[in-house]
């Protein structure tokens, strides 16, 4: 039996996209017919402060309207928040963490075993300068998170991101580079 609806929490920083990858991925599910929650968590904070998004994507219509407290899977995309205890507050037993990180730390693989987690890790950091020359991380993220999870379809996320971009087609290219890359070079951590 397929599960009434799956949970994402988004980990980043302000001014990387954080709030803009949950959205994509929502609308994502969308274009898929799925019914979707996604919500941005932030205050008054600077660029750079910490930064919560939330993406909720059900196969049955979502009553549940707040912020995601046992996520299903969890995002990190700023790589010096792998460390930070409050990426995995809630994380479900066999939950999936994808990281953008070249390695992961003791600490991350320390909580993944006592977890029992499934651990995505990519070099998002890499993907981005390579593609961007700017360190624009939540497209790639995405694309590693689709890989890992296969909530929504590669194609669907592609589109989107197209659709959204649609005013630059330069920028949108650049998008759809970004999110296949990240999706073939994602690898699960064994």
């Amino acid at each position: 039996m397929e599960r009434e609806f799956y949970e994402v929490r988004w980990h980043g920083r302000g001014g990387q996209g954080v709030v803009t990858s949950s959205e994509l991925l929502a609308l994502a599910a969308l274009k898929e017919g799925r019914h979707v929650y996604h919500a941005p968590e932030f205050g008054p904070e600077r660029r750079g402060a910490p930064v919560r998004a939330y993406t909720r994507i059900g196969n049955v219509p979502l009553e549940l309207h707040s912020g995601i407290y046992e996520p299903d899977i969890v995002v990190v995309i700023d790589p010096s928040m792998q460390n930070e205890p409050f990426i995995f507050a809630g994380l479900k037993k066999n939950g999936t963490l994808v990281i953008n990180a070249k390695t992961p730390s003791e600490k991350v693989l320390e909580n993944v075993k006592n977890l029992g987690l499934n651990l995505w890790i990519v070099d998002a950091y890499k993907i981005a300068m390579e593609v961007f020359g700017r360190p624009f991380y939540n497209t790639p993220m995405l694309g590693a998170l689709v890989k890992a999870s296969n909530i929504v379809s590669l194609d669907s996320v592609l589109s989107t991101v197209s659709e959204r971009f649609s005013k630059d087609s330069k920028i949108a290219q650049l998008n759809v580079l970004a999110i296949k890359r990240a999706y073939e070079e994602v690898k699960k951590y064994e």
